[in-house]
């Protein structure tokens, strides 16, 4: 019994639909998923958060029971603007015009475009276990590619990796996730189970492929855009990441988001990527903490 309280919502966003639940009471916090889950990532403090505010989960556009178009040839429809655009619209159809926010993995990046392209939406930023997209392409070295392989994988021309990951979605589940650190052991088998229900859907394979090349392409635009214009993060942010995972073997989170955020603070804890099933109570204490500073 995942989510006790909770309403399931689908909200259109210009053809666009996103799944996603909503409980809890006081203020509003959305909370965004990374790759290849859903919003079930988030199981494990949900029903807690929701004690302390208004929580709000999603689909990503292109994951779980959301919609996930025909990529585009620029990709642009599954850029983090188009996918950050969505969220926005979501919060704005339940009611807020501002709110706090945490993403972990791909979730992440939809936050970081999202709080650059709507600042004042934002109240405090949270994101988990990610360095800027940007930063992480210009300095790949063999070990970051070596570990993070489905970044370069999944870029490739349409239909190779759809071709592969439809072979057997459930197994490209267990492989993803389970290789890291912890195994599939940290998780749910409810929550697995999910994984591979909605990554087997129409779709959800090119989906997923286009998430990856629009990062590749257009999101890495608008992020050198806004380095030129030397646009930076305004609201506080707090960076969290596993210490037993790349981001910490491979890049200093710290100094990555100060190049590109005013206010950031953070640490590592003491697990691999993903934080909010391998953590979930201290990543509670965190969210606590931080957001009700």
């Amino acid at each position: 019994m995942m989510f006790q309280g909770f309403r399931t919502f689908d909200i259109d966003n210009d053809g666009i639909r996103i799944h996603g639940r909503i409980g809890g009471e006081g203020p509003p916090l959305l909370l965004l998923h990374g790759h290849p889950q859903t919003h079930l990532i988030w199981h494990r403090l949900a029903e807690r958060l929701a004690q302390h505010y208004t929580v709000v989960v999603t689909d990503l556009r292109g994951y779980g029971d959301s919609s996930k178009p025909a990529g585009e040839p620029d990709h642009a429809n599954y850029s983090k603007r188009s996918m950050a655009a969505d969220q926005v619209a979501v919060m704005d159809e339940l009611g807020f015009k501002d709110f706090f926010l945490c993403g972990h993995d791909r979730g992440g990046r939809v936050a970081h475009r999202l709080v650059m392209d709507h600042p004042q939406a934002v109240r405090k930023l949270m994101l988990l276990d990610i360095a800027p997209t940007l930063a992480m392409y210009e300095k790949t070295d063999r070990t970051f590619a070596t570990a993070y392989f489905h970044w370069f994988f999944l870029i490739q021309p349409a239909p190779l990796p759809e071709t592969l990951i439809e072979a057997s979605p459930a197994d490209y589940i267990k492989r993803t996730m389970g290789g890291r650190h912890g195994n599939l052991e940290i998780f749910d088998p409810v929550a697995i189970s999910e994984y591979q229900r909605t990554l087997a859907q129409p779709g959800a394979a090119h989906a997923l492929c286009e998430d990856y090349r629009a990062s590749n392409t257009i999101d890495l635009e608008h992020d050198r855009d806004d380095r030129v214009a030397e646009r930076l993060i305004s609201c506080p942010m707090r960076i969290l990441w596993g210490k037993h995972g790349i981001i910490e073997r491979c890049f200093d989170p710290l100094q990555e988001w100060r190049s590109v955020a005013k206010h950031v603070d953070g640490e590592p804890l003491p697990c691999g990527h993903y934080i909010p099933e391998e953590v979930p109570d201290m990543l509670f204490q965190h969210l606590l903490a931080f957001m009700q500073a």
